[in-house]
């Protein structure tokens, strides 16, 4: 090749690649971004590539025998988790301001240990099991419960739920159930532990299983969760804590996707006849925080109304009734609704139409702004029933849709999706521990960023999915690492998407749609942009202050 046509092909290369560029959601953003932001890019991408060849590289010739020898940037976040700590990215990335969380589910957020201690030091709580939990009779031991009864009087002389001679679903105390465990209170914390979490195996070692085998662990581990969640005493020592670790990871404001559901007050044995009081313990709380000298400067939280996909279409409509009275009752607390379990195997959205036709009529004729955020395509599928839910979440006018996972095959939908102004809660760690994908590397929201689409990140279920922290700083910190065309700019733009698409308030569609276009300088959401946007020209100018200097120095073993 002559040195003309060489010169020629690198020129048309570079065009190439600019032009890809021009098409990517973040462009605009990075474009105009700040001379301090365009230095703090130029830094994260320095160490960013530092880091990865130095940081995340197996050395040469290494014959190490520890049970995961082999490291590279972006590798399975079941092993990573804790090596990523390590690093400056992680220093840059946990003092990012994240803006809102839209997509996770309230009661797979709370630690799990910490409930269990709750339910240990609160007088009431119960367990039971369809079977004897006889240790090491079986590798999928019965399912049990937890209860809150605090008047039920305990007997003299129970039968041990480890023993082969407890009665089925007898209720034992908690207390004793963790005394007479075989290795004690703390060999049953982790024990319970393991039966309500996806273990480093399963995530790691089991995916030839596939999604329906992880998704029986996933949903028995809403089962043992229900019982400590669902009661007053716990659930308000719940609003408080998970909030500030959200406060303290940047986070502003967070939508929380659940199934209400009458639970116990405080020492009573009778379940509330409806959702009301849950939504009004929830209401105060979250201004019990806010107002606080911890939650000063967050900008609040709502709830996303869940009902569970597979029921009957009787079930449902109680469920949408109920989230229609609680509504009117608590306007201000709920932002949305949404159908959740596994896609795979519960009923698609086609089948759900009647019901959600009827829903918004029902909106309409009583005034009530409860707008769709629906999980859609959530799924390995191409042209199957769950995959086909991204068409009907679309016409149905969802204003988000949660994971759509295989809408990069679609290339008519993406285009619906942009035109119509539809952001994607893209959960890259738990499409990862749910089998969608078998590490951040392949999976597939950079062909929709390359695409114009828009994109916020989500951590989804992190307590049961084995986060160890409630934050985001795992999900922006794997996709950093892995997709060089992100970098600070594109991190930058889905927390500011994430502002511009949250449910703050209600509001019509016209509304909504001024909003998420930008077309509004004042309001809630144009002052909350506002305030991110200073927020993130503080951090942009702390990163040069404090990283500049490092980009000479060594990394951190």
């Amino acid at each position: 090749m002559t040195q003309t046509k060489f010169q020629r092909h690198l020129q048309e290369r570079s065009a190439l690649l600019d032009q890809e560029k021009t098409i990517r959601h973040d462009h605009a953003f990075k474009t105009n971004m700040s001379t301090t932001a365009q230095k703090a890019a130029e830094i994260v991408a320095r160490i960013r590539q530092r880091e990865s060849e130095i940081f995340w590289t197996t050395p040469e010739g290494s014959h190490s025998e520890a049970k995961h020898p082999v490291v590279f940037p972006g590798m399975s976040f079941a092993i990573s988790r804790d090596r990523m700590h390590k690093t400056s990215l992680w220093r840059i990335v946990s003092a990012m301001p994240k803006g809102s969380l839209l997509h996770a589910h309230m009661e797979a957020m709370i630690d799990i240990d910490w409930m269990l201690d709750q339910a240990l030091q609160i007088p009431g709580f119960w367990m039971s099991s369809p079977a004897s939990l006889m240790l090491g009779a079986s590798t999928n031991p019965p399912a049990f419960e937890f209860y809150y009864r605090p008047n039920r009087p305990v007997a003299e002389a129970t039968a041990s739920i480890w023993e082969a001679d407890y009665s089925p679903n007898e209720l034992i105390p908690i207390t004793e159930v963790a005394r007479t465990h075989p290795s004690g209170v703390s060999g049953f914390k982790s024990w319970a532990i393991s039966q309500m979490t996806i273990t480093e195996d399963e995530a790691l070692y089991h995916h030839h299983r596939g999604i329906v085998d992880i998704w029986k662990k996933f949903a028995s581990c809403f089962r043992g969760i229900a019982g400590l969640f669902y009661s007053e005493p716990i659930f308000r020592r719940c609003v408080p804590r998970l909030l500030q670790q959200l406060h303290s990871d940047g986070i502003k404001y967070v939508e929380l996707r659940l199934v209400p559901r009458p639970f116990h007050r405080t020492g009573s044995d009778t379940p509330e006849p409806d959702s009301h009081y849950f939504l009004e313990c929830f209401a105060q709380e979250l201004q019990r925080y806010c107002s606080s000298a911890d939650g000063s400067g967050f900008w609040g939280a709502r709830l996303i109304w869940t009902a569970i996909r597979s029921l009957s279409d009787g079930l449902l409509r109680a469920s949408m009734q109920d989230c229609l009275s609680s509504k009117a009752a608590y306007p201000t607390v709920i932002a949305g609704f949404d159908f959740v379990g596994q896609e795979d195997l519960g009923r698609p959205l086609i089948e759900l139409l009647p019901l959600c036709e009827w829903f918004q009529q029902e909106c309409a004729q009583r005034t009530l702004q409860i707008p769709f955020f629906f999980h859609a395509g959530e799924c390995l599928g191409d042209g199957d029933a769950t995959d086909a839910n991204l068409v009907d979440a679309i016409l149905l006018k969802s204003r988000r849709i949660g994971h759509a996972f295989s809408l990069y095959k679609h290339p008519v939908l993406i285009e619906m999706v942009k035109d119509q102004n539809i952001l994607i809660e893209m959960c890259p760690i738990s499409h990862e521990v749910l089998r969608l994908t078998a590490n951040i590397l392949t999976h597939p929201m950079p062909a929709l960023q390359a695409r114009g689409v828009a994109v916020s990140l989500n951590n989804d279920d992190p307590a049961i999915l084995g986060h160890g922290g409630n934050g985001l700083s795992y999900d922006f910190y794997q996709v950093l690492l892995a997709f060089e065309n992100t970098g600070l700019g594109g991190l930058a733009k889905m927390a500011e998407d994430s502002v511009r698409w949250a449910a703050f308030e209600d509001e019509d569609e016209t509304a909504w749609l001024e909003g998420v276009e930008g077309r509004v300088t004042e309001g809630v959401k144009a002052a909350r942009l506002g305030e991110w946007r200073t927020a993130f020209e503080d951090w942009c100018q702390w990163i040069v202050k404090e990283f500049a200097g490092e980009l000479e120095g060594g990394i951190e073993e």
